[in-house]
């Protein structure tokens, strides 16, 4: 019989954690966790990685399609390329790496020198190990939203796929998820993906959306369905799967106003592979365990202009924080991000930009077609930068700030999409109007303007 050696606890011994002290830890080696480490880098600080991959670049390094860096470096590359040219950026730095690291818990201890000091504990293939920071950035990214999310009817066939791990299937391991697909939803991967199965030889049957507009960026819907045939039906979902072993078919209906299906529009689609591409949601357990408030409509952390969290020395970016659409927008958010979380390390304050005041502090609502506003909170008479998605599609609307019932900011009118996130300068008069009517809240309204 083979003896095992007894170990440690079994001994009655518990061997001390091993411990690391950085200024900044950032959680997440993607394309959000790479641009805060830079920026807080680039300003001094002493900065580590964790990642949960065995890679640095997260989600990139599967999404090998063109589109990424247009607005950053100013040209056109794919994930990957985009990726790896922060990676090279990265390693050319003393930025310590914990690739193939698991982030178990968060630890907020006494604050020390006005700077609150967090211990952050990972496991990987070497054991347990904590980090200590005077900052952590919080860059985990987000995860696809699932069958059992939205309810469809039917049975439990194999597949069905989100459309992420269909992308990765293909594209990372080279394996073919199936022959003949419907997709369900039209989020940006859900039409990135019905153009990548066309070419890979995957009959794509539809692409079935249940508002009656498409949910991803229009070229996407341009580049992906019509140069490639692909039909796009609106206002229609899948109300039941069908198949035993594997899925065999689908059937979708039509849906009313109330999203709800009508009777009588059923149809039945052959296929072998359901994709579902039906929404995305931050990553944010770790959060929560963290202490950290989330805003309940964008699922993300509640933050102020510098991105930090109710819990001090804590920050958030990226899709952690709300959903993006383009990850040059990611890029430049979390380079904010991790500025002022080396700023808050380094010299115990969170703004890089302009001095907190006690004598602010107002909470940032959406009102009209808007769906959520972000910051939540504005602690600093200055310019502050507002994101924001309407719900639904509209050619003609206002934004307008409200404080105390009274309008102390109006926008142009333009049009407006949900797929679109939108990025609004709130300028410092503005913020000082609100305060001295007394607010304790502004208002973000975006409101349709009727056309004369």
């Amino acid at each position: 019989m083979a003896k095992f050696k007894s170990s440690a606890i079994d001994c009655g011994v518990v061997e001390a954690v091993q411990t690391q002290a950085f200024d900044v830890v950032v959680i997440g080696g993607g394309p959000a966790g790479m641009a805060a480490a830079l920026a807080a880098h680039k300003a001094g600080a002493r900065v580590a990685i964790v990642e949960r991959e065995q890679h640095l670049g997260g989600i990139l390094r599967q999404c090998i399609h063109p589109g990424f860096g247009l607005s950053h470096f100013k040209q056109e590359l794919t994930g990957p390329e985009y990726a790896q040219r922060f990676i090279d950026q990265v390693h050319a730095t003393d930025i310590a790496l914990f690739l193939n690291s698991m982030v178990i818990g968060i630890d907020s201890g006494e604050p020390a020198e006005d700077t609150a000091v967090h211990t952050v504990t990972l496991m990987s293939p070497t054991g347990m190990l904590q980090l200590t920071g005077r900052a952590v950035v919080l860059a985990m990214g987000c995860r696809e939203r699932t069958r059992s999310e939205i309810k469809i009817p039917g049975s439990r066939p194999a597949g069905m796929f989100t459309a992420g791990l269909a992308q990765r299937y293909i594209n990372i391991e080279n394996l073919k998820p199936g022959s003949r697909a419907v997709i369900l939803g039209s989020g940006d991967i859900g039409l990135i993906m019905a153009r990548r199965c066309t070419l890979e030889g995957i009959s794509v049957e539809g692409v079935y959306e249940l508002m009656p507009y498409a949910n991803g960026l229009r070229r996407n819907v341009k580049n992906c369905l019509d140069d490639f045939g692909i039909p796009l039906h609106l206002s229609t979902t899948v109300t039941r799967v069908i198949g035993h072993d594997r899925v065999e078919a689908v059937e979708v209906s039509q849906v009313d106003e109330r999203l709800a299906s009508i009777a009588g529009t059923e149809r039945i689609v052959p296929c072998d592979t359901l994709l579902l591409s039906v929404g995305l949601i931050p990553e944010n357990e770790l959060s929560v365990a963290a202490g950290v408030e989330l805003d309940p409509r964008t699922r993300g952390a509640v933050v102020d202009q510098s991105l930090q969290t109710g819990v001090p020395g804590i920050f958030a970016c990226g899709n952690v924080l709300h959903v993006h659409d383009l990850a040059d927008n990611v890029t430049t958010e979390s380079e904010r991000a991790g500025a002022a979380a080396a700023a808050y390390a380094l010299g115990g304050g969170a703004e890089t930009n302009a001095v907190a005041d006690t004598s602010c502090e107002l909470t940032v609502s959406p009102a009209g077609i808007a769906g959520y506003a972000l910051p939540g909170r504005i602690t600093a008479v200055a310019l502050t930068k507002l994101n924001f998605r309407v719900r639904r599609p509209v050619d003609t609307a206002r934004v307008r700030i409200l404080a105390n019932g009274e309008e102390v900011f109006a926008g142009k009118v333009r049009a407006f999409k949900p797929s679109v996130m939108e990025s609004f300068p709130l300028p410092a008069k503005v913020i000082q109007r609100a305060l001295d009517l007394g607010a304790s809240e502004i208002v973000l309204s975006v409101d349709p303007v009727e056309e004369a």
